[in-house]
């Protein structure tokens, strides 16, 4: 099927639902060769990818993950982000789903390490003493225990060893650099999903929408940010029970100053691993730039996941 669809892409042809699944079904399943994954991702990177295939992508790769279904009381939730940063931030996703947490929403984190930022969730999680190794089962209690837990890609993810040596050959941003934060293994009915360019933000809306997602937040700062940004203004795409609305949002309005690029910055593991410190312990100045960046994300998060109106 695979080859099959290469060729209909490259006449410039759109696949339909089906098609996609089962082109994944094959890469999951070990059944497509590394040239053919390298031709379908640079085809269908050149193509542009539409709602509908992104969709059966993203829910066909679901079937090869370690699945978790944790009970609990409230809306689970992820924050989680594409990457693609230009500004090369401190780790505002991961400190932001620990607030959330903190706040009484349950997180189901799904991450993994750094790629095109200098620390990535697992990277910071671990080098804070998280057990990067832990069984779907043990995630899944933790969650119910203390709130949240995080799940590292790779673990939750086996299948996707079959496409590492191709999506590393080719050397370009592919579907798969969106699909990881569509595909987490508890599947949240609420997620803040940060995305590195504002044409994401509408279709991966209804992406979320079709994957079963009743309530989320798909944000681009027009700085360059796959985060909410303090910096300047924020595109957000708003999905709530299959309705998508677009906006934007700046600090001024929530009472903050804009802040500078490099303010925001973080050259090091071990500076994250500090600031997280001082943020989660309450350390920093009120004015912190970096305070208020995860302040505005976690408020998103607190109001997908039905604890704010």
């Amino acid at each position: 099927m695979i080859v099959e669809a290469t060729n209909k892409i490259v006449e410039g042809k759109h696949l339909s639902y089906d098609e996609a699944w089962e082109v994944m079904t094959e890469i999951m399943s070990g059944k497509a060769t590394d040239a053919q994954i390298g031709a379908f991702l640079t085809a269908l990177r050149m193509k542009g990818e539409t709602i509908n295939e992104i969709s059966a992508l993203a829910a066909a790769m679901k079937q090869f993950c370690c699945r978790i279904n944790p009970n609990v009381s409230g809306c689970l939730i992820d924050t989680c982000g594409t990457g693609g940063d230009k500004i090369k931030t401190f780790n505002v996703s991961t400190l932001t789903a620990l607030v959330v947490a903190g706040a009484g929403v349950p997180v189901a984190k799904h991450g993994n390490r750094a790629i095109t930022s200098r620390c990535g969730s697992a990277d910071l999680l671990e080098k804070l003493g998280l057990n990067l190794d832990l069984e779907p089962k043990e995630v899944e209690e933790i969650i119910e225990k203390v709130g949240i837990g995080f799940m590292f890609a790779p673990k939750f993810h086996p299948a996707m060893k079959h496409a590492i040596g191709p999506r590393r050959e080719i050397g370009i941003r592919t579907v798969f650099n969106i699909l990881g934060p569509l595909t987490n293994p508890a599947s949240p009915p609420a997620q803040l999903l940060g995305v590195y360019s504002r044409e994401l933000l509408e279709p991966l809306a209804h992406v979320l929408s079709k994957l079963g997602c009743r309530n989320a937040m798909v944000v681009h700062g027009l700085d360059g940010l796959d985060e909410i940004s303090i910096i300047g203004k924020t595109a957000v795409a708003h999905l709530r029970d299959g309705e998508v609305s677009m906006m934007e949002i700046k600090p001024r309005d929530f009472g903050f100053q804009n802040a500078k690029a490099e303010e925001i910055q973080s050259p090091s593991l071990e500076e994250n691993v500090e600031l997280a410190f001082k943020l989660l312990n309450d350390l920093t100045n009120s004015d912190d730039p970096r305070r208020r960046m995860v302040l505005l994300n976690a408020a998103a998060g607190l109001l997908v996941g039905g604890k704010v109106d």
